[in-house]
């Protein structure tokens, strides 16, 4: 009764200050805001009590917030990303997205939790409670992505049938395996029917689907779709029922190639998302914001492009009382200069000042527990671990192409000498992803080509979504001298050239930083130059690039511990062409 009767007075009080019998708790006044139902800017003082919107129009309260013309948006919803990737801590991942106008994030930790099991999600959740950013936490459905790597953890579908039925998970993560779905595998199907009992949402992740193998995915569950190439691809999903995702990342950069297939009858099936991003891309550049900038200068209105993360994100996840200012809705607002522009003046979570003039007004206290440190398990390797052997002279290699995580199968010419292919002269690189969960020694070997590195190794520890090491190079010292390092510093970024090592430790699981984010930039931008200069193609995103050559569900050809992977046939090939 005692809850009733609160609850009851809260209420009275909101209708008390709507009504404007009393004074609410904050005011801002001289703003603008977005009305996201209808996608037209509009005036009014925004009134928040008990840190939820009560009315808009001619207000006072007892706190007042003169914003002098500037727009208000609903706080801006990411809505699908991986913290991890980031490479920070959640506390400091929240200090830089939070002043750029973010208040939640649909976050799925499917990176830790390959490496530290359910474990590194409990560290997630109890990091993020320390700021004010809500991050609403997807249980990862691919532990491993596939059963053709070998992972630190595995989450069968009795696992996450038992995590979906409490409340430490708000659904289930991006379905990578979506040749297992369309194949009707009762495995991967049992782990959507788990959100689908749990009444809990399902993200999709199906890069190139179509037709019945497309109506099969959707059907099974999957609401969302962030892996679209084409705007065909993506006005297809749309007419399925998903939610498409435009994603803008550090690797990714899809929204340009996505924007022809927004209209007026069809943009509120689309939502915003980073999926992966840098810390030194969050610090230059922001966070959703600068997604939504990318959006307007590739042609989408700034208010449709608005609407997209705060409503459409909203209801695409059941986020029921976020998404819009209007009386009822979270207090969770951003300030902004302009709908083309994007920058963010000042952030309320709740109805509090949590950001002004791009700072946090807050401060994470940071804790790591052991689960999430020494996590560098590797069996010794030495030069000729990578040697590579040859039958004849034509080889499959992993083509890259500058802008996109898609590959491609290409076959090449390569010498081989005293048992050891020759790429000398070649736009060709070795490539090895070697097991570093149990020290078991396993490896698979193959050639990349359009890296561009000479005369040294690139390794990280950040290899989706297994995250096993992954080093690239032409010179078989130098990636033994990078896989030793890693161990060291108990996972990273590093590269070894020119008889030097440059490195940036991930702490956190081998995969994010414990360092403030100022610092993690500063040692990130050394060894980004670093490798750049060292020839690494100025097209791809060095490390990040190449962290996602071992995630064997995005086509073309992978490479895990295990093998040469070809997406498209979905089995295991051999370095050896005709």
């Amino acid at each position: 009764m005692a809850d009733k009767s609160q609850a009851l007075d809260k209420m009275k009080r909101a209708a008390d200050a709507a009504a404007g019998r009393i004074k609410a708790d904050v005011v801002l006044k001289n703003a603008k805001y977005l009305d996201v139902f209808c996608a037209e800017v509009r005036e009014g003082d925004i009134a928040i009590c008990d840190g939820k919107i009560v009315g808009i129009g001619s207000y006072s309260g007892e706190e007042e917030y003169d914003f002098g013309g500037k727009i208000a948006l609903p706080g801006l919803i990411d809505s699908h990303m991986h913290i991890e990737s980031t490479q920070l801590s959640p506390e400091e991942f929240a200090a830089l997205s939070v002043p750029h106008g973010t208040t939640v994030v649909i976050a799925d930790p499917h990176e830790i939790v390959n490496v530290c099991g359910l474990a590194g999600a409990d560290y997630i959740r109890r990091a993020a409670a320390r700021t004010p950013l809500e991050v609403k936490l997807m249980l990862p459905s691919c532990v491993p992505a596939t059963p053709f790597e070998t992972s630190g953890a595995v989450l069968n579908s009795e696992d996450t049938a038992r995590a979906l039925r409490g409340d430490k998970f708000f659904g289930l993560g991006e379905m990578m395996n979506y040749p297992a779905v369309a194949a009707g595998d009762k495995e991967v199907l049992a782990k959507l029917l788990a959100a689908k009992l749990a009444g809990k949402p399902a993200d999709g992740h199906a890069p190139v689907m179509s037709g019945r193998e497309l109506n099969a995915y959707v059907v099974s569950g999957a609401r969302t779709d962030h892996e679209c190439a084409t705007a065909e691809e993506a006005e297809e999903k749309v007419s399925r029922g998903m939610y498409v995702l435009l994603r803008q990342g550090s690797a990714s950069h899809d929204i340009a190639n996505l924007a022809p297939a927004v209209n007026d009858r069809n943009f509120r099936r689309f939502a915003l998302c980073t999926d992966d991003r840098h810390a030194d891309g969050l610090a230059a550049e922001g966070h959703i914001d600068h997604v939504l900038r990318t959006a307007v200068k590739s042609g989408i209105k700034g208010e449709i492009a608005a609407v997209m993360c705060t409503l459409n994100a909203a209801e695409c996840y059941g986020l029921y009382g976020k998404g819009a200012i209007a009386p009822g809705y979270d207090a969770d607002i951003a300030l902004f200069d302009d709908l083309e522009h994007f920058n963010c003046s000042a952030v309320f979570k709740n109805g509090k000042l949590v950001a002004k003039d791009g700072k946090p007004l807050f401060k994470g206290r940071m804790a790591l527990p052991a689960a999430v440190r020494n996590t560098v398990h590797v069996a010794p390797v030495s030069a000729d671990s990578f040697t590579i052997k040859l039958k004849g002279t034509r080889a499959r290699a992993i083509g890259l192409t500058p802008g996109t995580l898609v590959t491609r199968n290409v076959t090449v010419d390569v010498e081989s000498r005293g048992g050891d292919v020759v790429l000398e002269g070649t736009d060709l690189l070795r490539l090895a992803v070697v097991e570093r969960h149990f020290a078991s020694g396993g490896m698979g070997l193959g050639l990349v080509q359009g890296y561009g590195l000479k005369g040294g190794a690139a390794a990280t520890t950040i290899s989706h979504d297994s995250h096993n090491i992954i080093v690239v190079g032409d010179d078989k010292e130098a990636m033994a001298a990078a896989v030793d390092e890693l161990r060291r510093i108990s996972g990273g970024m590093t590269l070894v050239h020119g008889g030097k090592t440059l490195s940036v430790p991930l702490d956190i699981a081998g995969l994010m930083s414990s360092a403030p984010y100022e610092k993690h930039v500063e040692l990130s931008a050394a060894l980004y130059k670093a490798a750049y200069e060292a020839g690494v193609n100025r097209g791809i995103e060095a490390f990040m690039t190449l962290s996602f050559l071992g995630l064997a569900v995005i086509p073309e050809l992978r490479l895990t511990d295990k093998g040469l992977f070809d997406v498209n046939a979905f089995s295991f090939t051999s370095i050896d062409a005709e």
